[in-house]
């Protein structure tokens, strides 16, 4: 323990903090011992993040009912430690790389300052490095990840939903390369529908995700079908004062949609799927992403050429097929209308057995879409299919 004066181990302090983030060392902050102005606010957490190319700190404001974030420069932030410290608040602990330090406040205003190395360092810079190689787009200390028993009051994932806490990345890295790629983080206001909500695990994730990174006032609409779910997320979205999202009681086939950004429809079963694309073309949507299964419309319609007759034989076969062309012609023919069209894993199958995505972003140019139409049209008289549920629709709705 140093005997210093009280401004100079704040200043200490501080430097210390500024330094572990500039160097890119800096874990976390936490500002307890609340004594200012704001009745419910029992600390604060600060770590740093990475925003459009450029390093900040995330302050979270950890009020009793809810939670807020604010993002801010290292200036800012210092200018802010320099007015709190001592005053606002009588405990700090900064966690780096290689230090652990603590600067607490007595009842006489007295600072005191432990610093020490810290004890985990070798092991912690292991889990960086192995992060680095996994970066995960969603920070495990969200408030809403603990409202929906994803995470812990510690902030640790609770292992029965380590599967549901993957989904929840890969999605929303998907979700960050599309709305790069087509340049909605650059858009004023932006509206995503996720129909067949369920318990909102991504519903939630998407929203924090536009909100609280890319600082977008978007309007998140989730649409299920049953109703108690319904109650259960607005209530949930209610607790979290949270402002820019809601659920609504409806399906895919009948709910009313005006303009929409950003589509989706994740295991959407059977032509459900398909009235989601629908929907999401006519809306001039610009991204769409579905995750289909049962694939139950084309497979009666199959004529198996005469050569693939002994491949096709085995069931198991009959349907691997009657799914990739399924999706395959659905691809087809949102590239027919305008859309540069991926179709890929979603994620591994040892986290979940439905793990394709269609994933559709609108081009900024037209083009000729003449020859993808004469390419669906021969992929279904080789195989001898009748109807498609997506091209009916768009052909009823030209």
């Amino acid at each position: 323990m140093t005997t210093d004066s009280s401004a100079e181990h704040t200043a200490s302090f501080i430097k210390d903090c500024q330094q572990a983030f500039q160097n890119g060392q800096l874990q976390r902050l936490v500002l307890s011992k609340y004594q200012g102005d704001e009745p419910e606010l029992n600390r604060i957490s600060v770590r740093p993040i990475n925003l459009k190319n450029t390093e900040l700190l995330s302050f979270l404001y950890e009020y009793r009912s809810r939670h807020v974030t604010k993002n801010m420069s290292l200036a800012d932030a210092v200018s802010l430690l320099h007015r709190w410290l001592g005053g606002d608040f009588n405990n700090a602990h900064m966690i780096s790389t290689d230090w652990e330090i603590q600067l607490r406040f007595s009842k006489k205003g007295k600072a005191l300052l432990n610093k020490h190395r810290n004890k985990n360092a070798n092991s912690q810079t292991e889990t960086q490095l192995h992060n680095r190689e996994k970066r995960r787009f969603v920070e495990q200390s969200r408030p809403y990840l603990q409202a929906l028993g994803i995470t812990d009051q510690q902030a640790h994932v609770i292992p029965a939903m380590s599967r549901k806490w993957k989904q929840i990345n890969r999605f929303i890295e998907v979700l960050a390369g599309a709305i790069n790629a087509t340049g909605l983080a650059d858009q004023k206001q932006l509206h995503i529908a996720d129909f067949g909500s369920g318990k909102a695990y991504l519903t939630f994730a998407l929203h924090d995700y536009l909100h609280d990174q890319l600082h977008i006032p978007a309007q998140v609409t989730g649409v299920e079908l049953r109703q108690e779910l319904v109650d259960l997320c607005n209530k949930t979205a209610t607790n979290l004062a949270l402002d820019g999202i809601k659920f609504e009681q409806g399906d895919v086939q009948h709910f009313a949609a005006q303009h929409i950004n950003v589509m989706i429809a994740l295991h959407a079963c059977d032509t459900a799927t398909d009235h989601a694309i629908h929907m999401g073309i006519r809306s001039g949507a610009d991204i769409i992403m579905c995750s289909p299964c049962c694939h139950k419309q084309i497979r009666p319609q199959l004529k198996s050429p005469t050569l693939l007759a002994p491949l096709l034989q085995h069931g198991i076969h009959l349907g691997q097929e009657a799914e990739m062309l399924t999706d395959g012609l659905r691809a087809l023919l949102l590239e027919a209308h305008g859309y540069d069209t991926k179709v890929f894993e979603f994620i591994s199958l040892e986290h979940t057995s439905k793990n394709k995505m269609i994933l559709a972003q609108k081009r900024r140019q037209p083009q000729d879409s003449t020859e993808v139409l004469q390419q669906i049209a021969e992929i279904k008289t080789f195989y001898g299919i009748q109807e498609h549920c997506l091209e009916r629709l768009l052909q009823e709705s030209a």
